[in-house]
């Protein structure tokens, strides 16, 4: 059963990320390299691709180091919360700005919402979580926050900003700032979440 998982996990997630590049290169306004570039400026990229990774690793690298560093409770936890983020922050804030249609609406599903919901069901079901501990959420934090300050400093020399709600040309530095540490927060509120779950179903 979670050899199952794990293989439609890493197949989902190498496709959705694979349909989405098709499609960014297949409909770009930029060149070729800059376009790569902002292809890797989404946090739904960088972390959809992490998460099949994860997948990949537990599939095919049973006794490595890189196989027993991905099945820590802190990281398999951390990388449920990233993708969990990126599940919510699109359907209740960026679902309602655009409408795709075809392949786009594929992409843009598997990517937002069968991908999250997937984790969350993996990490309920087969993860280990007997060594979360409240400490690790500051470290948890960390990439968030650095992604948060590559794109901001990535677009004041490009111009070009992944997401509408740090969008400094359109909001400025004081709104986009506001806005990231509210995301930030949330991801703060999540991990929290995701600790209480874990420590009420160890007791059980």
């Amino acid at each position: 059963m979670k050899k199952i998982f794990l293989i439609l996990g890493a197949l989902i997630g190498w496709f959705a990320v694979g349909l989405q590049f098709y499609l960014i290169l297949l409909n770009r306004t930029a060149s070729i390299l800059e376009t790569i570039a902002r292809f890797f400026t989404f946090f739904t990229i960088l972390t959809n691709i992490l998460v099949a990774f994860y997948f990949t690793i537990l599939l095919l690298r049973k006794n490595t180091r890189l196989y027993t560093f991905v099945s820590l409770s802190k990281v398999s936890t951390a990388i449920t919360l990233y993708i969990t983020v990126v599940g919510l922050v699109y359907q209740f804030i960026l679902r309602p700005l655009w409408d795709p249609k075809g392949l786009q609406y594929l992409a843009d599903e598997l990517l937002h919402s069968v991908t999250p919901f997937y984790v969350i069901l993996y990490w309920s079901i087969f993860a280990n979580k007997t060594q979360l501990e409240w400490k690790q959420i500051l470290s948890w934090l960390i990439y968030p926050i650095c992604y948060f300050v590559v794109i901001i400093f990535r677009g004041a020399f490009s111009g070009y900003y992944p997401y509408p709600f740090v969008n400094v040309n359109e909001l400025g530095y004081p709104n986009v700032l506001l806005n990231s540490g509210g995301l930030v927060l949330l991801f703060a509120l999540l991990s929290v979440l995701f600790i209480l779950v874990a420590k009420l179903s160890s007791r059980k």
